[in-house]
Formats: structure tokens, sequence, C-alpha cells
């Protein structure tokens, strides 16, 4: 087994670990521990919550989540000889759950507090618990269904520079300022109330406090990408932004449908993952790298035969035409999908949860055609133990 470089105690909420993490992104958090090119490491990793939601049958730890604490990373870890312009490689060697966890939970979150794509129509909060056997998971909440995952970190990225963050902050907080008072936000702003900065103390905590980013969305160092394909096996390239790279990673997933379209959509689990790392010196100017870009690995569930459920860009509820726009025609898609499924004897409820968490593919299919984006959502059949198809 790969040296742990990062262990954590499931028992212990994340600001009492033997080492602490941090939830916010910014240059100054430091670092736990430091590697070389070429090391083979273990990071271990708490759910995305801080172990918020429990093992049982009541939706209201996922309706009263705090936010504020989300999400819970470890790391950040230094890559010896990095520098700002550099390529960081991360192989993925490895994904699975921890001992006597070998569970993940999936949620609805209300719409006061988080919401999720199809808030609108579900604005509740609800949970499904799975139960994680080997490649294979069920759920005593969504009957008659069972898959093999593909376990994958939803969150992983090196930190930005002081010049990148400031770029987030400005541009975040100019589009809220569009419409402030929307619910859910626009973007979550910086937020000093429950941030977790590893070792930082005193003055110089507060200060980064105010500074540093929320982790919820996805940004040009990667972060909250939440892609299922990323995978064991996987190769990933990141642009370096700080000397030492600061790479940091959790929010495990055993699972995930494309879209992840619940918001905690995906199954969500403690866990751990085996890294390998390297350096391409001068990379980012080389080949050009604005974003990360990552080669998928070999490993993932074996489905051949899929029912796909159309949508294109007409608002379900005032029947407006939208131009070319790909958001609303995978939320139609979606919403087809749930409407046929509740034919079969589940409610939408179950049917969203499981396009979050089960391995279904979304693309966008067609986006030149104006006026309507068309886009896609594609079921396994094989995922479900009763038969729906139609006859």
């Amino acid at each position: 087994m790969p040296e742990i470089l990062f262990k954590v105690d499931l028992n212990k909420p994340f600001i009492e670990q033997d080492l602490v993490g941090h939830n916010r992104w910014h240059p100054d958090i430091p670092a736990v521990a430091s590697v070389n090119p070429g090391s083979v490491f273990r990071i271990e990793c708490k759910d995305w919550t801080d172990g918020q939601i429990e093992n049982n049958d009541s939706p209201d730890d996922v309706r009263d989540v705090d936010l504020s604490m989300v999400h819970v990373l470890s790391g950040p870890i230094w890559v010896n000889g990095a520098e700002p312009g550099d390529i960081l490689v991360v192989d993925l060697l490895d994904v699975g759950t921890l001992p006597d966890y070998e569970w993940g939970f999936t949620g609805i979150f209300a719409r006061e507090n988080g919401g999720g794509f199809l808030t609108e129509h579900f604005p509740t909060a609800q949970k499904a618990i799975w139960d994680i056997q080997g490649i294979y998971t069920r759920s005593r909440h969504i009957p008659d269904v069972r898959f093999a995952g593909i376990p994958h970190p939803g969150l992983i990225g090196c930190a930005p520079s002081t010049e990148l963050l400031a770029q987030w902050n400005k541009r975040e907080a100019d589009l809220v300022a569009t419409n402030p008072n929307r619910i859910p936000p626009l973007a979550n702003l910086p937020n000093p109330k429950n941030a977790i900065l590893g070792s930082l103390k005193g003055a110089e905590y507060d200060r980064v406090a105010q500074e540093a980013a929320r982790t919820v969305p996805p940004r040009e160092h990667g972060g909250n990408c939440d892609i299922k394909n990323l995978s064991k096996g996987s190769r990933i390239y990141f642009p370096v932004y700080v000397e030492g790279a600061k790479l940091s990673m959790g929010d495990i997933h055993f699972s995930q449908g494309d879209g992840e379209i619940t918001f905690c959509g995906a199954i969500e689990m403690a866990g751990y993952l085996d890294l390998h790392v390297d350096l391409i010196k001068g990379g980012v100017a080389k080949y050009g790298l604005t974003n990360p870009i990552f080669k998928p690995g070999p490993v993932e569930p074996r489905y051949s035969e899929y029912l796909v459920f159309e949508g294109i860009s007409v608002d379900e509820f005032s029947g407006e035409q939208y131009y070319l726009d790909a958001h609303v025609a995978y939320r139609r898609a979606c919403l087809n999908a749930i409407e046929y499924f509740k034919k079969f004897g589940y409610t939408g409820e179950q049917i969203y949860l499981l396009l979050g968490s089960a391995p279904v593919e979304g693309r966008i299919s067609g986006i030149v055609d104006i006026p309507n984006a068309c886009c896609t959502i594609a079921i396994p059949t094989a995922i479900f133990e009763r038969n729906v198809l139609p006859s």
C-alpha cells in the first residue's frame, strides 16, 4: 500500500483532525506534506459535507446541512520543483472506500439551501442511501435498481495565484450584483464563516478567510468539476499557478450521472485516492493550457443498451423559445426522463436522485440548428430490475 500522506478520522470534525485540510481556495494556505516528482502516495478524504449526512432514512440532515463548511479537502500537497507555468501531471491509480464506511448518499437540496438543477420542480430536501458492495451499489430508497459505479474525485486541483484568486472574486461578485437577492444565489462569494484554512491562526487566518474563494464551482485550476470519467487509470494535466503547485482533493463519488443534476447528485462517500505525480516544466506555454486536460482511464461500467431522452431549448413553464440554450435543453431532457419513469412506479424524486447518481450519459447532441439546442440523457436499462421498456 502506498504511504498515507493525509489520514482522516471519520469520527471527528475536519477541524479536529491530526492533519487539518481546508475548505476554501487561497495561495497562502500552508501545505501539509511534500512529495518529489515520481512519487506514489495515498490521500484519505472525508465526504464533502464533513460527515453531516447520516446513514438513516430521514432527509432532515440534507435539509439542514451547513453549506458554509463545504467542501472539506485533503491537502495541500507541495510538489517539489513545481513552479508557475509548469504542468502538474497527476495519475489516479486507484479510488476506493474506507474500512467500515462502505456506503454513500445522494441528496436533493432544499431550494432555500443550495437547490439544484431542477429545484423549481423539486424544492424539498430528499435523500437516498446507497450500500456499496464491491463495484456494485443499491439503495433501499430506490427499489429494483442496481448498477456498477465509476468512482472518482469530484474535486481536485491546484492552488490559485493571488492574481487568479482576485479575478475569480471580482467576476463572481459582478455576477451576483446583477441579481443579489436570488434564491439560490448566482454564486457563492467569500465567506469567513466556518472557513477551514489548515494551520493558519490569528490575523493571518482572518485575512485569508476574508479573501479565500469558495470551493463550489470548477475554475481554471480544476476544482469541483464533477467529471465522472475522471476515474482510476486517468491522467490529469493541471496548470501550476504557485510554487509547489499545492494540490488538494476531496468530494469522492462512488458513482455519478453526467451533470450531477441534484447538486448533491453523485453517490457521495468518504474514501481514498492513490496518486502518482510528475512535472512538465514550462508546459503551460508549450501546450497552451488554460484549464486542465485529462486522459480517461480504461476502467468504467460497461453498459450497451440505453433509453435516450431528448430535450430542446423551450421553457417547460412558459413555452418561451430560447436560442440554442443547452441548459434549458438538458433540463427538458431530464424532465422528460423523469415523467417517463414515473409510469413504472417510481416517484419523480426517486428518478431525480437516480439521474444524478447512476452512470447516465449526457450529451449536447445539436448546438447549431437555430433556434433549438438538442440535449440528450441516456439511461442504461440494465440498471433496472423491473421492465422499463415501452411495449
